[in-house]
């Protein structure tokens, strides 16, 4: 079964594959049993933390959401948020957190409301845009109004799903760490071309040369590169792999859209 995902068109550059995302699964509960939902492994960028409020019948739905690690992360920034705002009557929380070798952990909380009525509702929004290690908080200011079943469902999905729309999201990747020494008169030069080819350096500046690497998928233009500025005097060599994250797309409408 698929994520949803929608697929930006558009001509491949004529370069080398890149690895496909790793793939992971999610086990919801269907109209069937449980059932195994594929999702690629997207995440919001470090750091992020995005904010959105909805009002409804006088009632405030203060929507957060972020990037998470583990479900100890996720406990820690709901609870920041309980005590940010501990005046509110239900903080309803989801989070969604890879593990490796494993399927990811999910849970939701009612905190209160209804059950079934918003922590549930708000974790199949994050299911469906496909993002793993997020965390969403819907801080609930009753508004003296009762909004019934599906009133809090659509309440409580909206929030987190307005909050993501046009969210930036990254792909994890493991790519080659390749390693090169260079002579110090000649670095700048080497940095420089590197850089213009598109190729991110880091430079180790030690006694004995500048010690260049550079994580990508794309080892055998590199070290024709290299081979083509050093005359033949410099080697690239392979120095194990490195999980690195990728610019992936934005989220629209509840979903992820690549490209």
């Amino acid at each position: 079964m698929g994520t949803g995902l929608a697929i930006r068109g558009g001509t491949a550059a004529a370069r080398p594959a890149r690895r496909k995302p790793e793939v992971a699964g999610i086990l919801q509960a269907g109209s069937h049993g449980w059932i195994m939902v594929h999702v690629s492994d997207l995440l919001l960028p470090a750091g992020a933390l995005l904010t959105h409020e909805l009002e409804i019948r006088r009632s405030r739905f203060l929507a957060l959401v972020a990037r998470a690690g583990s479900p100890e992360e996720a406990r820690e920034v709901i609870s920041a948020r309980r005590s940010a705002m501990p005046d509110a009557r239900h903080h309803c929380a989801a989070f969604i957190v890879s593990t490796p070798g494993a399927l990811p952990v999910s849970h939701s909380s009612d905190d209160g409301e209804p059950s079934g009525t918003a922590g549930r509702p708000m974790l199949d929004v994050l299911a469906g845009t496909g993002i793993v290690d997020v965390v969403a908080v819907v801080t609930r200011y009753f508004g003296g109004t009762l909004l019934g079943t599906g009133g809090l469902v659509r309440a409580y999905s909206d929030a987190v799903r307005e909050c993501l729309e046009d969210a930036l999201l990254v792909t994890r990747e493991r790519l080659p760490v390749w390693n090169a020494l260079l002579p110090h008169a000649d670095a700048g030069r080497y940095l420089a071309e590197l850089s213009a080819a598109g190729f991110a350096a880091e430079p180790d500046y030690r006694a004995e040369g500048v010690r260049v690497t550079v994580v990508c998928d794309e080892g055998e233009r590199l070290s024709s590169l290299v081979s083509r500025l050093s005359s033949g005097s410099v080697g690239v060599l392979e120095g194990g792999t490195r999980l690195v994250e990728r610019p992936a797309g934005r989220v629209r409408a509840g979903r992820a859209v690549i490209g």
